[in-house]
């Protein structure tokens, strides 16, 4: 039956409107995806009940969209891909999702129940069948009248527990047939939402044990311990009352700790350096909503000491406790309602630990310590192109402060990370992940600053990392969205080309497939987009530029070109070469002992 849009009453209720409303009853406020006519009863919906399309030019930028938009408001991220095509592409986004425990709707279609294994049109692809191993909850609607029910219970799924990706493929009939409204079924869609799981109070009596009898502890917070602003107060509150410093990982945004917080440490990574400070290690470590593993040194004890450190692990997933390291206590919880526990025993019972002071500002301190790069030249000598740590500095040194920051990319976001505290951002956003995903930070540049419109947003990459979605910059551009793209170029894959050279050594030549082209002009393919752009190639040009772009509404371009020299000393760490003959190097894990060596 036609219908025509001005009169939106006087047409029938099908699968797509009933869609759209239940996502609109609870509180979705904006979709991201890229249009097919699969989904156009549901895209119809969505304009009827007023949820904000964003569209996007590639369904994998959609998803992480979506992604980053539920970190920066704490609600569903809900994302639209159509059939077949649309869906393969938007698999790096539930991967991402998946692995980083970010939880999104993922909405699908597919050809009519009635052509299934036809070799119909975008239908060879089983879609749940692929997608369930990358969500927590796939599943292909029967019945239009299913459908408050089924996204009740997804968005349940995506957001309880250890939180993840869900997906609903809502096959073209379900989506264009008219609903009959006494047989929907509601399921718990008008239920209020549960509470996050909380805890046993003998964890929490363990815990103050354990408190009790440390000089050197410290709380190291992943992404599950980013739950909520108020999350943030009391975890700060923590750390005043006991007086112990917090680290965040690599993933964590740190958008709940307030600025300059005396006791935020900065990367729990700058903690491996107190060894080689003669400083001593940790001697308790409260892991609150992160996961053990590479970002927090593997099983090296680099970062989580293998002796004399007790550790707390705190997560909602239970299988992640024990996991990697040894724990003295773990508590299945969310990470907010363990420091709100702890807070509650130290209201009538004050702390009683004797936490080392001097110890404290000594691990705090470790941030602010001097670059080695500080005193190398701004300008390389042999290439003439700037020193990327100094081109960075000089970046963020003019940047306002407040700035939203997303890391995309190798070499490039880690100088970035050793200067971005200049520029003091309310939160950063480091997007490679647990996948080590490359191009994610445009859909999160673009997830955050929907979610955050009166911030600006920096998204920072790569001329490797830039490769993969430049061309949503074209998506910034047609939302005016205030996203500053600056692409740190030097020619080539840092991290590979610099890996090689570790590997195989500087005099030999041989670096396969790791170049880049030298004559890419991105900020002129940022010009041709609507972007108000820059090319950078010397220091005193660096502050003027930067602040005119921020002084100019809408999104912005920098191609920042810098040498691919030095190696980042973390390159150097994650390639682990060693000229010890009893070892294996295996680049980026840790080395393995060498078969039959006589030691």
């Amino acid at each position: 039956m036609a219908f025509p849009l001005s009169d939106p009453d006087s047409r029938e209720l099908t699968g797509g409107d009933l869609l759209a409303q239940s996502l609109k009853h609870v509180g979705v406020e904006v979709a991201f995806g890229l249009h097919g006519g699969h989904l156009d009863a549901f895209l119809m919906g969505c304009e009827f009940v007023g949820i904000r399309l964003v569209d996007t030019r590639h369904e994998t930028v959609a998803v992480q969209a979506a992604e980053a938009y539920t970190k920066f408001t704490k609600k569903i991220g809900v994302c639209f891909v159509t059939a077949n095509s649309g869906f393969s592409n938007g698999l790096p986004g539930l991967a991402t999702a998946m692995a980083d425990r970010s939880p999104i709707l993922c909405i699908t279609s597919s050809p009519p129940l009635r052509d299934a294994e036809n070799n119909s049109l975008q239908g060879i692809i089983d879609q749940v069948v692929v997608a369930r191993p990358l969500t927590k909850f796939a599943h292909r609607v029967t019945n239009p009248e299913d459908t408050p029910r089924i996204i009740s219970h997804a968005i349940r799924v995506a957001t309880s527990g250890a939180q993840g990706p869900v997906l609903v493929d809502f096959p073209i009939d379900m989506l264009f047939s008219p609903v009959c409204r006494r047989l929907i079924s509601w399921g718990s869609i008008s239920s209020p939402f549960s509470f996050a799981p909380g805890l046993h109070m003998g964890a929490i009596e363990e815990a103050v044990k354990l408190l009790r009898s440390a000089k050197r502890p410290a709380i190291i917070i992943g992404a599950g311990g980013n739950s909520s602003q108020e999350g943030g107060e009391q975890l700060t509150k923590l750390s005043q009352t006991c007086g112990i410093p917090i680290f965040d990982t690599t993933k964590c945004t740190m958008s709940i700790i307030p600025p300059n917080f005396p006791l935020h440490g900065g990367a729990a990574g700058k903690l491996a350096l107190l060894p080689m400070l003669g400083k001593q290690q940790p001697d308790l470590i409260i892991l609150l909503g992160g996961r053990t593993g590479m970002y927090l040194g593997g099983r090296s004890g680099a970062i989580v000491p293998k002796e004399n450190c007790k550790l707390i692990h705190v997560d909602v997933d239970g299988g992640e406790i024990g996991r990697t390291l040894p724990v003295d206590l773990g508590a299945i919880s969310d990470a907010g309602q363990f420091v709100t526990a702890l807070n509650s025993h130290y209201h009538t019972a004050p702390f009683s630990g004797t936490v080392d002071s001097n110890w404290v500002k000594d691990a705090v301190s470790i941030q602010h310590l001097p670059s080695p790069f500080e005193q190398q030249p701004e300008v390389s000598p042999s290439s003439k192109r700037l020193h990327p740590y100094h081109a960075l500095k000089h970046v963020f040194s003019s940047i306002q402060p407040g700035s939203i920051i997303i890391l995309d990319g190798g070499e490039a976001p880690l100088w970035a990370a050793d200067v971005l505290s200049v520029c003091r951002p309310s939160a950063v956003v480091r997007s490679t992940g647990n996948l080590g995903f490359l191009g994610n930070g445009f859909g999160y540049a673009l997830g955050a600053a929907i979610a955050a419109p009166d911030r600006k947003v920096i998204s920072l990459h790569g001329d490797g990392s830039a490769g993969f979605h430049f061309m949503d910059l074209d998506t910034y551009k047609r939302f005016d969205l205030d996203i500053m793209t600056i692409v740190v170029n030097n020619f080539c894959w840092g991290m590979s080309s610099n890996g090689q050279e570790l590997m195989y050594g500087k005099k030999n030549p041989a670096r396969p497939i790791s170049s880049l082209s030298p004559v890419a002009e991105y900020d002129v393919v940022a010009k041709g987009l609507g972007h108000a752009s820059a090319k950078l190639e010397r220091i005193e040009d660096i502050e003027s530029a930067v602040k005119r772009l921020q002084g100019i509404k809408g999104p912005s371009c920098i191609n920042l070109l810098v040498d691919d020299k030095p190696v980042h000393p973390i390159t150097a760490s994650m390639v682990g070469q060693t000229d010890d003959p009893s070892v294996v190097v295996v680049p980026y894990y840790d080395n393995a002992p060498r078969a039959h060596y006589k030691f």
